[in-house]
């Protein structure tokens, strides 16, 4: 314990007085957070066999981090090329903390051998500073990235986020490789900067970028940029609903300065590729709107096939923004089964037929037209109902009335027989027959009865014998009566 303590001693004296044994010049290295840095150490032919580690600070026992006798470690590793004479100490999971001063080691018979290493640590983010690029679709961009003098024949490369630890083995494009894709790196050692080329833009390739520059020794120097992709009709886009087998249009404004210009309408996914709609033996027809700047174009009966992306302007040259993006859907109208009469049936029928008519003289404007149409549908059928209602009353109003009147006979035309099988009341009848021929001009029926009159009594009686003079006619009626039966 004490030998190590001396060995300690000197170890810490020949340190200040620059008296370690080095097989090289110091070693310089760099990190960033959450990243790891490989130490690479050489040595000197005939140590192959020794034992090799990487410590810190002053090398004690507490001090040395990873060895090659014992290899792995959660945060250290090591390995030792012997053919190249070249032992590998890898630092993982770096953080600020870990900069400082380290040393390679041999280990030998008296003084080991040690090289000095300085590992710097830099923050895994960039930057405080970043240039915004704005582009749209299946057009190009081109980012230039300066440098320092000293960087002139450094290595440059571009990649993707804001993270330096990974950004050069995750580069998109370098300036060993001219030439990637979409991406094309020019170096301009004159001017001290680099441009990056991206052609065929998509809204994929919206996000952050870094332009880095390897450095020869510390941490590689980047600056950051944020590139947005606008979608290629991004100043208008629409949206429409048409009804199958109605018309529907379709409005597309324009440039003032375009007024000259050829309008047309083309449908696709891409604007590149797409078919022409306006054409001579078409639905599609176009219509000029000058006062408003823009023009109509009408489908006068929309196909299910016709939903899809539509794209209208009016320059040849599609330049951005001089263009209409729409997307038209295609729904069915609704349908309802009604169970009604056959006159309900042609009552219908007709208001459709006028409804029809109507709506061929309306506007072009679908929303009023249908508007228009529903309100007249409404009025008419209430209509209808009120008068077929009003017609039920009166017929269920006559039919009860007959089957009053109907009853009253049945109980008038009661009768009730002698044993003669004479009816009281077909005398009764007989008497009034014979009161009114014999006084017509009274108000009243001779033989009614009147509750105020005094005299009823000996009226009706006077009807009686006036009736029947004499017992002969009675008896003669009844012989016939009798005759009648046999």
């Amino acid at each position: 314990m004490r030998m190590w303590s001396l060995e300690k001693l000197l170890f810490s004296l020949c340190i200040a007085l620059s008296c370690v044994s080095s097989a090289a010049g110091s070693i310089h290295v760099s990190g960033y957070e959450g990243g790891h840095v490989k130490v690479s150490c050489p040595y000197s032919e005939g140590y192959e066999p020794y034992e090799k580690y990487l410590c810190k600070n002053d090398c004690g026992d507490d001090d040395v981090l990873i060895k090659t006798t014992e290899p792995n470690k959660t945060k250290y590793s090591i390995h030792d090329d012997d053919q190249k004479r070249v032992f590998t100490a890898t630092i993982s999971d770096l953080s600020r903390t870990d900069a400082g001063k380290y040393w390679c080691g041999v280990t030998r018979t008296g003084k080991d051998i040690y090289t000095e290493v300085d590992l710097e640590v830099g923050q895994d983010s960039c930057c405080e500073r970043s240039t915004k690029f704005r582009s749209h679709e299946e057009s190009s961009v081109s980012i230039s990235c300066p440098y320092e003098s000293q960087s002139q024949n450094n290595l440059k490369y571009i990649c993707r986020g804001n993270q330096p630890s990974t950004c050069l083995e995750k580069a998109i494009i370098t300036s060993d490789n001219h030439q990637t894709g979409q991406f094309r790196l020019t170096d301009d050692k004159v001017s001290r900067e680099f441009t990056v080329t991206i052609t065929g833009l998509t809204q994929n390739n919206s996000g952050s970028y870094l332009c880095g520059v390897h450095g020869s020794t510390g941490l590689d120097v980047f600056s950051a940029f944020e590139l947005e992709v606008k979608e290629w009709c991004c100043v208008r886009s629409n949206k429409l609903s048409g009804i199958v087998g109605r018309p529907v249009t379709m409005q597309c404004p324009y440039s003032p300065k375009h007024s000259d210009n050829r309008k047309f309408l083309c449908k696709g996914d891409h604007r590149n590729n797409c078919t022409e709609m306006v054409t001579k033996q078409s639905r599609f027809t176009l219509q000029e709107d000058v006062s408003s700047s823009s023009f109509l174009v009408i489908v006068t009966e929309l196909k299910a096939e016709d939903a899809g992306t539509y794209w209208c302007g009016s320059d040849s040259q599609w330049s951005v923004g001089n263009y209409t993006k729409i997307q038209l859907s295609a729904v069915f109208p609704q349908q309802t089964s009604t169970e009604i009469s056959s006159t309900s049936t042609e009552i219908f029928t007709e208001i459709f037929t006028v409804v029809e008519q109507v709506g061929s003289q309306s506007t072009l404007i679908p929303g009023k037209r249908i508007k228009a149409i529903s309100h007249f549908v409404v009025f008419t059928v209430l209509a209808v109902l009120l008068t077929l209602v009003f017609a039920l009353v009166i017929v269920y109003k006559y039919k009860c009335n007959k089957v009053q009147g109907a009853g009253a006979n049945v109980n008038r035309g009661k009768a009730v027989e002698t044993e003669e099988g004479i009816a009281v009341s077909d005398i009764y009848e007989n008497q009034d027959v014979v009161c009114s021929k014999q006084d017509s001009s009274k108000p009243k029926s001779a033989c009614q009865h009147d509750d105020g009159d005094d005299d009823a009594s000996e009226t009706q009686q006077e009807c009686v014998y006036q009736n029947y003079t004499s017992t002969e006619d009675i008896y003669t009626n009844q012989t016939q009566i009798e005759a009648n039966r046999r």
